[in-house]
């Protein structure tokens, strides 16, 4: 099977345009096409912006609103699937807002949506409903393809639970503040170590309202070393997402054989 050639956008586009961040979404796929990506993955909450606060309900769309529609023509127009982050507005609970994820492959099909677990700080905890479910996963070209978003990935439970699940992939659009750089530069990297599988993290970049994001996008392999890794200013990076050697690492690294998991209930 092919590796799968994954883009990651670093970017934090325009606050409150979502017309725009389209736009910005569109040019990324060209681009990340013609480099020879099947997958493009864009941060979280990209196509509104995070510090936008009241707006957030205003901007928020339903999974299959326009948004999406515009989205899914994009993966098709490219060829190539995309997972994006957006405020989703629940049509069937009137008012409830998640901050979701939602990856549409290349034939412009919806293939997950998945609703952040933990959410974090203030604004968050004010505007959005946690998700309940922690594992969500869809097929893309062979592999088993996950989702989270940001803070989600810090728990090891939560990527736990996914490696458990057969996930070979795990797309982690992102929105990570100053200070906390140790999560792309250690904490990810780990993550894809210890439960043997790739992770895409991309990461708002630059000044946002009161925030400060810090870049550092990520794909980290099943070896816990950064397959590629983004800077601090806006990029689109690029690495491959290799199920032979993702193979050969699950066969070498005994980790997940190793469990002993009557000795672990006192965690839940």
């Amino acid at each position: 099977m092919p590796a799968l050639r994954t883009a990651l956008l670093q970017s934090s586009g325009e606050l409150g345009d979502v017309a725009a961040n389209l736009k910005i979404l569109d040019e990324a796929a060209g681009r990340a096409a013609a480099a020879g990506a099947g997958l493009l993955l864009a941060p979280e909450l990209f196509l509104t912006g995070y510090a936008i606060g009241a707006d957030i309900a205003r901007l928020a769309e339903s999974a299959d609103g326009p948004s999406a529609r515009a989205v899914a023509a994009i993966a098709v127009r490219h060829g190539l699937a995309v997972g994006y982050g957006y405020p989703e507005r629940d049509t069937e609970q009137h008012g409830v807002l998640y901050n979701s994820a939602q990856l549409i492959g290349a034939d412009g099909v919806p293939l997950a949506q998945y609703r952040k677990t933990h959410l974090f700080g203030d604004f968050e905890l004010t505007w959005f409903t946690p998700g309940d479910r922690a594992v969500v996963q869809a097929e893309l070209d062979g592999l088993t393809v996950g989702m989270m978003i940001c803070y989600d990935v810090e728990f090891p439970e939560n990527v736990r639970a996914h490696a458990l699940a057969g996930t070979d992939l795990l797309l982690v659009p992102t929105a990570l503040m100053h200070p906390a750089e140790v999560v792309p530069l250690s904490v990810v990297p780990v993550r894809a170590f210890e439960n043997q599988l790739y992770i895409a993290y991309a990461n708002r970049t630059g000044p946002e309202g009161a925030f400060e994001f810090v870049g550092l996008s990520t794909l980290a392999g099943p070896d816990g070393t950064a397959r590629a890794r983004a800077g601090r200013a806006e990029e689109l990076v690029l690495g491959d997402v290799d199920p032979a050697f993702l193979a050969a690492s699950r066969e070498e690294n005994p980790y997940l054989r190793d469990r002993r998991p009557g000795l672990y209930g006192s965690l839940v």
